[in-house]
């Protein structure tokens, strides 16, 4: 049930950029992609953030609105639907017309963030070990900061789940846990990028349950 939400939700955000355009407004696009997870077979989306801007995003859980996706912006989309009770949890970038540099920078280094989360998330492994492995490569990428605190977090059943990817958190992975691997740069002027993936932790290491993101991010023209 997770991993198909997942699935779902991975299918829906990959469709996106063959329904949208530039000059549309978030909230069309955020009620294209929720018409599309339900079609796809999701029960609900009790979650959808929207944020959008020219470096970047002021934060990560507002609700669309009418802003304009005009050329030059960059569009960020974080989605919680379900099946049968179980949440998906993870977002998509996308840019609209050109990327600015800095922009295209920052994705890349959340995009290697979240391969070496994803790496370092194995058994025995604690949360705090693979925060500082990401937060290593985002700060010498030029990264600020994180001022959300967290990079990932559990989720299933609920929305967000202990434990938290994050520095003081000494909580050790377990086969079965399902988490989110989800790094934040941060520009100079405190906007930020995030990347997001779903994994569940194996015996062996993980199962990724979301379709990755693309390496680089997703132009609509």
């Amino acid at each position: 049930k997770l991993k198909f939400i997942c699935k779902t939700a991975s299918e829906a955000y990959e469709n996106l950029p063959n329904t949208i355009n530039i000059n549309e407004t978030e909230r069309s696009i955020c009620n294209k992609l929720k018409i599309d997870l339900i079609n796809k077979g999701a029960d609900h989306v009790l979650f959808m953030a929207c944020s959008s801007g020219k470096i970047g995003y002021e934060q990560i859980i507002f609700d669309p609105t009418d802003n304009l996706m005009e050329s030059g912006k960059i569009l960020f989309i974080d989605t919680g639907a379900t099946f049968d009770g179980y949440f998906c949890d993870f977002d998509r970038n996308f840019a609209f017309g050109s990327i600015n540099e800095k922009v295209q920078n920052a994705y890349k280094a959340t995009w290697d963030a979240v391969s070496t989360g994803i790496i370092e998330a194995v058994p025995g492994k604690k949360c705090s070990d693979i925060f500082k492995s990401m937060n290593n490569i985002l700060k010498s990428a030029g990264s600020i900061g994180n001022g959300v605190g967290r990079m990932g977090h559990g989720f299933g059943l609920q929305l967000t789940e202990p434990p938290s990817i994050m520095l003081n958190d000494e909580t050790i992975l377990k086969p079965g846990m399902a988490i989110t691997i989800e790094p934040v740069f941060e520009f100079e002027s405190g906007n930020m990028l995030v990347q997001e993936e779903n994994i569940i932790i194996t015996e062996s290491g993980n199962e990724i349950i979301t379709k990755r993101a693309p390496e680089e991010i997703p132009i609509i023209k």
